[in-house]
């Protein structure tokens, strides 16, 4: 059968780990349903499980429909300062389950904000991750998805990064903010999870036949791993969990070297599985 090669660095990253974590005992300490603002993490297999513990994700726009004591997790991505004090508001018991990473960013664009600084984001403007980001400099923020910039911007500015972006475009939004600011303070807030899974995926993926990139579709880092893995080994697919392996795609990779990664939302169980099946243990 295939010859499997596990990246260095896969699956769940510390954030994420936190927020299950977390959930599941805030589910044991209350014993009641718990409700998660948005889908804890992007994962469908890892959200049905949670809902079989009692723990169902909820829209900001249906809020109402909860009642006073109501124990409501913020999720990983975080959320901007105006929607946890609305939450608080409505009388429910907020747990802040926001990776730490993602607060820090928070705390960066509060402050320089508030000392005069214009705030450029990278990364995608519908991702909650940056709207929650936007959401701590009064939704003011100038965010790129290349690192390109159209409209004139300020002299002074202030850039933060989505945690899942690629190095490369945080370097080129940097290089071209550059030339426009006369003042410039720079974090560069990609996580160190997201940088070292990248790095291996990008190492793995020039020294196979074939690459599988296992995540959510709708997962920002995991896309991202796609790309990285694409661009190496044209040979590349992405699936969410093993249910996606055709019979076709096994058979004609069973004396290949097969290369797999995973999102920072995919748990070791959904992992093992499709290891076990491109080695015919399954």
């Amino acid at each position: 059968m295939s010859k499997v090669i596990l990246a260095e660095n896969a699956g769940f990253c510390f954030g994420v780990q936190r927020a299950v974590e977390e959930a599941l005992k805030v589910k044991k300490q209350y014993s009641k349903k718990i409700y998660t603002l948005g889908p804890l993490i992007h994962n469908n297999d890892v959200v049905m499980y949670l809902e079989k513990n009692d723990i169902y994700a909820i829209d900001y726009s249906e809020i109402d429909k909860l009642n006073e004591g109501d124990v409501i997790l913020i999720r990983s991505h975080g959320v901007s300062k105006e929607v946890t004090e609305n939450l608080e508001k409505h009388g429910l018991i907020v747990v802040n389950a926001t990776c730490p990473y993602v607060t820090n960013i928070h705390k960066k664009v509060n402050k320089y904000s508030d000392l005069g600084y214009n705030i450029v984001i990278l990364g995608d403007d519908k991702h909650p991750e940056v709207v929650g980001i936007n959401g701590w400099c009064n939704n003011s923020a100038v965010i790129t998805k290349d690192g390109t910039f159209n409209d004139k911007l300020p002299k002074k500015i202030c850039v933060v990064s989505q945690t899942t972006e690629k190095e490369e475009t945080w370097k080129k939004t940097v290089s071209n903010l550059s030339s426009i600011s006369k003042e410039l303070l720079a974090f560069n807030t990609i996580c160190s999870a997201t940088e070292v899974r990248q790095k291996s995926a990008n190492e793995l993926s020039q020294t196979v036949d074939t690459m599988i990139v296992i995540g959510g579709r709708n997962s920002s880092n995991t896309t991202k791993l796609y790309q990285i893995a694409k661009a190496n080994c044209p040979n590349t697919i992405h699936i969410e969990n093993s249910k996606e392996l055709t019979k076709e795609f096994i058979e004609e990779n069973k004396d290949k070297t097969v290369g797999i990664t995973a999102g920072a939302s995919t748990p070791d169980w959904i992992i093992k599985e499709v290891i076990d099946i491109m080695e015919g243990k399954n």
